[in-house]
């Protein structure tokens, strides 16, 4: 959730079940993972009734270090699934039934399942949420050198708590733009497993008031991670040296040849990188009942997993959608974080050309007017993205009468002012579709003497002009290094968002508002 409005795939560096064994015995029993290439948390028993999901949260979590490896991760899930990898640079010939997906930048994507009873005019049932977290990424110019170290540059990235990220294990993770021997470019993601870097704290005995005077650093010049000693490189030449694009002047060679072994290429092959700074912790179930999930990145990609794995789970046979008249979507976007302004954000119309392009290749012979004015007005939209659970040591940071709690359920989120998209009608549809299939919800509106955070809803209600609710998965430490939200809490968002696929066309029909 953002303050203002504003494939190389490596698995983790040590097994998780040594790293993190007693919380394992939470998820549902399963068979172990088939393949050998990526270390699984998950695997329920095929005909266990209402499976949990949570295992293949973490999962995902664990794979997902950035947003691209969170939209690469995604991409995969739905090829196995069956979804059909469109280009937005080619023709597309979709049909009802059909199932398709793209992704831009690799770090915004957008899948859909069109209805076998769809009809030109008919709306589409999205959620929407984003792949991006904050974090510290490195600056266009990486290397320093101070008092004899090898320091990282770094640039921070929406408002993280940045006092979390002292003292962690921390690595780098991205992607990078390498040049091939015959000319061409290649677009690789990158993660090195293992502790590279750490940003240390002052001894005490050097800050003797951090105590009583709060820890304050200077964001410039405290943040910057530790590499290495400094040494000596002899690998860049007088030439090299005076060209101020190269590579080897811009970054440590050190870190050059890191990256280099771990994607398999020549140093020299490597032209560009927008690398981020990552927690090596994995992801994993915690607290006395292991009712817990801590991991980085749950804003808000607790979200985004619920939403594509509702999308599959609710299209995955052709029976799914024989009766279907909508169009079911999901709309993951980047640069949530920090206002959405960008090609791969909300705020750019990918969402809105998604729906112009299906509605026109579905029309085929059909010429009515205004079609897809028509579905837009037959649309919804399920703005998903974490929400602020009540905090046990502070609890009159909430409003008395909207106290979300963990393990109860998702929160809907409503603000006078439209930092929030919610109104009476959609909030009452999205608690219909809860009603029917029993299950819990809740409620969230921000004191009167705080300000109001906001997320993409606002900007793709406006911008679109669709009926959108906004609503969250309740969880702690919001923005922090290291998160939590409640276990149960993922599998009701993930029955929710099927339910909301499966049962909201037939709920909207009963309701008219303009007539």
């Amino acid at each position: 959730m953002a303050l203002l409005r504003l494939h190389l795939l490596r698995p983790p560096p040590h097994p998780l079940a040594a790293v993190s064994s007693s919380w394992r015995r939470a998820l549902p029993t399963a068979a172990p993972a088939a393949t050998a290439s990526r270390l699984l948390c998950s695997s329920q028993p095929a005909a266990a009734p209402s499976p949990s999901i949570v295992g293949g949260l973490l999962d995902y979590l664990n794979e997902s270090w950035t947003q691209f490896h969170a939209t690469a991760e995604a991409k995969r899930q739905l090829l196995d699934a069956g979804f059909e990898l469109l280009s937005e640079s080619d023709d597309w010939d979709l049909q009802p039934g059909g199932r398709y997906f793209f992704t831009r930048n690799m770090s915004c994507l957008v899948a859909f399942a069109v209805g076998e009873k769809y009809r030109v005019g008919n709306g589409f049932n999205i959620i929407a949420a984003h792949t991006d977290s904050p974090c510290l990424k490195l600056k266009p110019r990486s290397a320093s050198f101070k008092s004899g170290h090898q320091m990282i540059n770094v640039q921070m990235y929406g408002g993280g708590l940045w006092h979390t990220w002292f003292d962690r294990d921390l690595t780098l993770a991205g992607r990078v733009i390498l040049k091939a021997a015959d000319g061409s470019f290649l677009h690789k993601l990158v993660k090195v497993s293992r502790p590279l870097i750490r940003v240390p704290t002052l001894a005490i005995h050097l800050d003797r008031t951090v105590n009583s005077d709060g820890f304050k650093p200077n964001l410039e010049n405290h943040l910057a991670p530790l590499l290495a000693t400094k040494y000596e490189d002899t690998t860049v030449n007088s030439d090299e040296k005076k060209g101020s694009n190269s590579s080897k002047i811009a970054h440590h060679p050190l870190l050059l040849q890191i990256l280099s072994e771990e994607i398999g290429c020549g140093i020299d092959e490597i032209i560009g990188m927008e690398l981020n700074v990552c927690d090596t912790q994995p992801s994993c179930l915690g607290g006395g009942n292991n009712e817990f999930i801590y991991s980085g990145r749950l804003d808000n990609l607790a979200s985004c997993y619920c939403a594509i794995r509702s999308l599959m789970d609710s299209s995955k046979m052709s029976e799914e959608l024989s009766n279907e008249k909508a169009i079911r979507m999901v709309a993951l976007f980047d640069n949530e974080e920090v206002g959405s302004d960008s090609m791969q954000g909300a705020g750019a119309p990918t969402m809105f050309h998604a729906m112009r392009r299906i509605v026109d290749s579905l029309m085929h012979q059909s010429m009515g007017e205004g079609a897809l004015e028509r579905a837009i007005t037959s649309s919804f939209l399920v703005s998903a993205d974490m929400a602020h659970a009540l905090h046990p040591n502070y609890p009159d940071k909430h409003e008395e009468y909207h106290r979300p709690e963990l393990q109860k359920g998702l929160v809907i989120k409503h603000n006078a002012n439209q930092r929030y998209a919610t109104s009476a009608v959609t909030a009452f549809l999205f608690k219909e579709i809860a009603r029917i299939h029993n299950l819990p919800v809740q409620e969230f509106v921000v004191r009167n003497d705080m300000g109001c955070g906001s997320t993409i809803g606002p900007i793709l209600a406006s911008g679109v002009g669709i009926r959108t609710v906004d609503c969250g998965i309740p969880q702690l430490s919001m923005h922090s290094v290291r998160e939590m939200c409640g276990k149960e809490d993922i599998d009701t968002t993930y029955k929710h968002f099927k339910a909301f696929f499966e049962t909201f066309s037939d709920i909207d029909r009963k309701l008219s508002v303009d007539f």
